[in-house]
């Protein structure tokens, strides 16, 4: 998504963006803070931020049928077993806790869950990222795909992350503007910034890559749609509901 900015390939109207690389957790901890004037953050974050950020209408990742999965090595019962998360903030802990209720869980770094898995150092795992299309090379076995339970109880896409910005941002519609725009040539020049994500990620091949930035940057990243809003929607009103 930021592709195209760095390789000025947009029109940045006048505004400088300096990119600052951070895990979800983290920028969600941030987003507390309103350290950053804009963010991507778990759609799950966003009701604890509210106050000082607005969503944007890009930006998001929706897993439509597919999501964060819970994996382990054996056949177990995951509302008997310590599940590793990837943070209490993250839409993956949230909506474990709408399909399971309050399961015991432990945090890790979303990046150091799998080896954690596969050590036996923990009974089950909660994967995000790229850890959902490669846990079957390392051994393990999925119980639980958020995204399809949550396609079942609502038949709607799964909002994962979501880009913000600070209500109190000058020229917030010029920021949006260039994002969105940013994100559209990304999409059109798929090989090119393709390449240049490649140069953030965790060692993963090309294919894997690629089929994992087809499930999270599409159409609905572009604009949330009428779907996209409604999801958006149901994930907040359970969240309050469950609350």
């Amino acid at each position: 998504m930021f592709w195209a900015l760095d390789a000025g390939r947009v029109d940045t109207r006048g505004l400088e963006f300096e990119q600052v690389v951070s895990d979800i957790q983290t920028l969600n901890e941030w987003a507390l803070e309103g350290r950053l004037e804009v963010t991507a953050i778990s759609a799950g974050a966003y009701p604890h931020v509210a106050d000082r950020y607005a969503l944007l209408p890009h930006g998001a990742s929706m897993g439509d049928g597919y999501g964060p999965v819970v994996v382990a090595r054996d056949e177990v019962d995951l509302r008997e077993v310590e599940i590793v998360i990837p943070g209490r903030l993250t839409t993956a802990y949230l909506v474990l806790r709408l399909a399971l209720g309050e399961p015991r869980v432990r945090e890790l770094p979303f990046d150091r869950i799998l080896d954690e898995v596969c050590s036996g150092r923990a009974e089950a795992g909660l994967l995000i990222h790229e850890g959902q299309l490669t846990y079957a090379d390392a051994g393990l076995r999925k119980l639980l795909d958020l995204g399809t339970w949550w396609r079942d109880e609502t038949g709607l896409p799964l909002p994962l992350g979501v880009n913000v910005a600070r209500r109190d941002l000058d020229r917030f519609d010029d920021v949006s503007a260039v994002l969105g725009e940013a994100i559209r040539v990304g999409l059109e020049n798929r090989d090119e910034a393709l390449e240049y994500a490649e140069g953030f990620g965790r060692g993963i091949d090309r294919a894997t890559a690629d089929r994992f930035v087809a499930m999270y940057v599409n159409e609905l990243t572009t604009d949330y749609g009428e779907r996209g809003r409604r999801a958006v929607d149901e994930l907040f009103r359970r969240a309050a509901a469950y609350a």
